[in-house]
């Protein structure tokens, strides 16, 4: 055992022998990981002992880190595992298999080819009668199949990109350099960088950090925030967020050694998230399919009545009930005949391929945006975006490239060109680098090109900027001071500071850094450009407002540097004896202004979001000369609305504004300035409250609540903090609001091709409802077998859907305003495409019923044949109609769909199968050229009808529809809450 070990082995059975506290149990946790370490000494030959016990037991050094190389890191893994979790076991296929089997359809057709098998062995044999009852069989395990199949595969992609989500990078200091590392490759040893965000990526110990809190919800479900220190807590638990503050966390533990790992072990994947517009169509599958079972219900009754009362003949045209005279056994035939035909009703009735539909498309909508840079984490948030009328973005990262370089330097009331060279005084120069070294959140190194900068990119900027224009010396001025206490930076306040004793003079030195108004207001004194500190009266405070204004405008950040020597005592709180920073009678060392130029593509993106009637609305914490700077060079604001009072706000004007003021003046508001988290929610629960459907992006911890909050919640996948991510339903991996104008349309089309597959499927469905009914009370007998019904509702529920849901995005789907959440799943213009095509289907086939044998010329065997392969190959050719609702066109682009054109060949070869080779079980004959080309003839007619329906778009449109068409384009539509509730009602 370890001298670390021993010198804690007393303390730890002290212990045992009394209940344990909370941090009780943590150090015990903290000795067995200790005690383990000798495993881990045995692959090397000595440890030596450093100031820090726990770093030198687990032969890490809490300056340098571990060193990082191959073999290193093979060994910590061998010793302590990895730091990843073995989670629950995925659901199997069987699991799948025997979900499709709770389906009542599939309960009634199993019941249904069960009777039709015993039936037809008893009458035909065994080698003859179990054909029709088998082929029941073999179509139900078929759709079973296929649906088990299809949930399968979407388990597998919720769980891929469950994996990707999880795989975020990490700051780690390795061999002395902090480096980006996957939370996977952390190893026990790692000394790992927490800032304002975090999510603490494993067990360990607090090194060194100021003013850290963590939020241990997830592990207590306590919602207090915990404060942790060296003294009293210095605990850290995987799972765990940071929500204050920065810090070097030593890792004692990873992956199922952790707190985390043990509860993570425990939970399985849930992919049975049913979204909102599923759960409608549900709904309508459930409500056509109580319709079918009403009809199939009539039909039975009505078939019973023909039948006892002796209206019904068989082949030889004799009644098939007399009465006395008939025989049980052929009654029991003929009533489980109709119970059969009834079924077969059923089955054309019930729409079973919608909720496989919208399985099929969310998957591939959701496979396709990852390659679009968007990964969802919500299901619901894929059809919800193509409702959005309004997003609220950030400006920094995702309307700016996020890039920063220091473009200004104003000492005093002048512009400073040659920063070192310039400036005369040297001690003005050696405080600036004093309080770029000491007061901020990022590091440096040297590498063999020069200096290498790590941190937030205002970091980055800023120590770039110091180091090659100021020559400053990161490492001696760190060496030459003390920390003595630190206000880290956060988005209320703005600023960050830091409480420094030299080493030199002991003196106590303040340094604040932040937004250039903040640091203002705390000074009283400033430095000109000589070096000489002079009293800021109100003369030279407007001046320099000017100048910070100025550099705003030119959409520039506004950084300022202050300073003050304080003693001792100045610093303490004799009330609560605790350090305090002091923030008033500051002198201000200078400023700079730092560009983020704007992404390119970002104005094309707006544009396209305000033409299809999406309101953009730019939140951010820059001052507001920024703000319009900014939002004016993207297109958000338009020259004439920079006029307006409510055009541009900052955030504490929205706030004070009573709740009625807000409710006025919210949907005119292009740009809020200066806005803390807590007016970004107000935005939200305001346009919400007006009905809006919302669209937020967020990237730091506190922007949680409104991601919460709105419809659709945005965070950004680069610069974006794990709390954020957590709270919302898209990440935007590359932080580009051309990526949220992407998602907008992943969107639509999510719902545009729902509604295409809806009324493809409807026609089937309603076309052979009325076929089979009409046939069945008209002759007793339906023209389309149970067997036939499900293999055409098969190919059409599964390739169909597969067919539509493959159409990607187009231009199209952004000329027209945002689809409404109340909005009816079947429009108008669905049913004039729908009920033409359903009524040629239904003419069609029942034409072929009744005088096919007399147009052909042939038996009833290849009648039933003709009428089965051309109600089939209909389906085929209005599959193209079903591509566009609303153009005449219905083949353009369609070259470019590849798994369209794929599908409808292996449809057409499946049918081909179907008829040709497969006649006993299709119950078909096989058919000659001629008669294949009279099926095609008559199913191609399924194109000029829905030419022709469509020649008159806006006639058939209700008022309302009409109205939406013909808005300006970039108007928002909104019904009033009493529209809405009847709207809603009506459905």
């Amino acid at each position: 055992m370890t001298e670390t070990t021993s010198a804690i082995v007393p303390a730890y059975l002290g212990y045992l022998v009394v209940p344990l506290t909370i941090h009780r149990r943590r150090w015990r946790s903290a000795f067995v990981t200790i005690y383990c370490s000798r495993a881990f000494q045995s692959f090397f030959q000595s440890v030596s002992v450093s100031d820090n016990k726990v770093a030198s037991a687990l032969k890490t050094d809490a300056a340098h880190g571990v060193c990082g190389d191959p073999d290193d890191v093979a060994q910590r893994l061998e010793a302590f595992g990895s730091n990843t979790y073995e989670i629950a076991a995925a659901k199997r296929f069987l699991h799948f298999v025997w979900e499709a089997c709770q389906d009542l359809t599939i309960f009634i057709l199993i019941g249904c080819a069960a009777l039709s098998l015993a039936l037809g062995i008893l009458e035909h044999g065994l080698r003859e009668g179990w054909s029709d009852g088998g082929s029941i069989f073999l179509a139900v395990i078929l759709v079973i199949s296929v649906s088990a199949i299809s949930n399968y595969r979407q388990q597998r992609e919720f769980d891929k990109l469950s994996k990707v989500g999880s795989n975020h990078q990490i700051e780690a200091v390795r061999n002395g350099e902090r480096v980006q590392i996957s939370i996977f490759k952390i190893v026990v040893g790692d000394v790992i960088c927490l800032k304002i965000g975090d999510q603490v990526p494993a067990d360990g110990l607090l090194l060194k950090g100021y003013s850290l809190e963590v939020d241990e919800s997830s592990m207590t479900g306590e919602s207090d925030h915990v404060e942790i220190n060296q003294s009293q807590n210095p605990f850290l638990f995987s799972g765990t967020k940071v929500v204050n503050g920065h810090a070097q966390m030593l890792v004692t533990s990873v992956g199922m050694n952790t707190t985390w790992g043990e509860m993570m072990s425990q939970i399985s994947s849930d992919t049975s998230e049913q979204t909102p517009l599923q759960a409608r169509i549900r709904g309508l599958a459930s409500s056509i399919g109580i319709v079918g079972l009403l009809v199939a219900l009539s039909n039975l009754i009505v078939s019973k009545i023909h039948y006892f009362t002796g209206k019904t003949k068989d082949k030889r045209g004799k009644k098939e009930f007399n009465g006395s005279r008939t025989k049980v056994n052929h009654i029991i035939m003929a009533v489980i005949g109709m119970v059969g035909t009834a079924v077969t009703i059923v089955v054309a009735a019930i729409p079973e391929g919608l909720p496989v539909a919208m399985t099929i498309t969310l998957c591939y909508a959701m496979k396709r945006m990852m390659a679009d840079k968007a990964m969802v984490r919500k299901l619901s948030s894929c059809e919800i975006m193509g409702s959005a009328t309004t997003i609220c973005t950030d400006k920094t990262g995702t309307l700016t490239m996020n890039q920063m370089k220091v473009a200004k330097f104003w000492i005093g009331e002048k512009p400073v060109e040659e920063v070192y060279s310039s400036i005369s005084s040297r001690l003005l120069i050696s405080l600036i680098q004093e309080g770029v070294a000491m007061n901020t959140t990022g590091s440096r190194h040297i590498s063999g090109s020069g200096f290498v900068f790590s941190g937030s990119p205002t970091e980055k900027a800023i120590l770039s900027w110091a180091s090659l224009d100021l020559h400053m010396d990161m490492e001696e001025l760190k060496n030459n001071s003390i920390i003595q206490d630190v206000e880290a930076f956060n988005s209320h306040k703005k600023r960050s500071g830091i409480l420094i004793k030299r080493k030199t003079d002991n003196t106590m030195q303040v340094h604040w850094k932040g937004a250039a108004e903040v640091i203002l207001a705390m000074c009283n004194s400033y430095h000109n450009a000589s070096g000489h500190i002079k009293d800021m009266d109100d003369d030279a405070k407007e001046k320099l407002e000017h100048i910070i204004q100025g550099m705003a405008a030119s959409s520039l950040r506004c950084i300022a540097f202050a300073h003050k020597e304080v003693s001792a005592e100045e610093q303490v709180d004799p009330e609560h004896h605790k350090t305090l920073l002091k923030d008033n009678g500051l002198t201000l060392l200078g400023l700079v202004g730092l560009k983020d130029p704007c992404r390119p593509g970002v104005k094309k993106a707006v544009e396209d979001c305000q033409h299809a009637g999406v309101n953009i609305k730019m939140i951010t914490g820059d001052n507001i000369f920024t703000a319009k700077s900014i939002a004016t060079e993207c297109g958000i604001l338009k020259p004439e609305e920079d006029k307006t009072n409510d055009a541009v706000i900052e955030g504490v004007q929205f706030r004070n504004y009573t709740p009625e003021e807000r409710m006025q003046k919210v949907d005119n508001i292009r740009v809020m300035a200066r806005s803390s988290p807590s007016d970004k929610l107000l935005m939200v629960q305001c346009l919400k409250q007006k009905g809006h459907v919302v669209a937020v992006t967020g990237d730091g911890t506190n922007d949680a609540p409104a991601l919460k909050e709105a419809d659709i919640g945005l965070s950004m996948g680069m610069q974006g903090t794990e709390v954020a991510k957590d709270s919302s339903d898209i990440v935007i991996m590359d932080d580009d609001f051309a990526s949220v104008a992407t998602v907008l349309m992943w969107g639509r089309c999510v719902y545009n091709n729902i509604q295409k597959f809806i009324q493809f499927q409807l026609t089937v469905n309603v076309a052979a409802l009325v076929i089979n009914f009409v046939a069945a009370v008209s002759a007793s007998k339906v023209p389309l077998t149970a067997v036939q019904l499900l293999w055409v509702n098969l190919i059409m529920d599964t390739l169909g859907a597969l067919a539509l849901a493959t159409d990607k995005p187009t231009k199209e789907l952004m000329e027209n305003p945002p689809v409404r959440r109340t909005e009816p799943l079947i429009t108008n213009i669905m049913w004039r495409n729908l009920l033409p095509q359903a009524l040629y289907q239904i003419a069609v086939v029942l034409t072929l019923r009744f005088r096919g044998n007399t147009i052909f010329g042939v038996d009833d065997k290849v009648q039933d044949t003709l009428i089965f392969n051309t109600f089939a190959l209909c389906q085929v050719f209005n599959e193209f109609n079903a591509r566009k609702l609303e153009k005449k066109n219905v083949f353009k682009g369609l070259l470019t769909n590849k798994i369209f054109l794929g599908i409808i060949a292996l449809i057409i070869i499946l049918q081909l199968v179907m008829v040709e080779l497969l006649n006993k079980y299709a119950d078909t004959e096989r058919l000659n050229w001629e008669q294949w080309g009279a099926c095609l003839g008559i199913a191609a007619i399924s194109w000029p009808l829905g030419w022709v329906v469509k020649y008159d778009h806006h006639s058939s449109l209700s008022n309302e529809d009409a109205h939406r068409q013909s808005l300006p384009k970039g108007t928002i539509w909104n019904s009033s809450p009493q529209e809405e509730t009847t709207r809603a009602l009506s459905q």
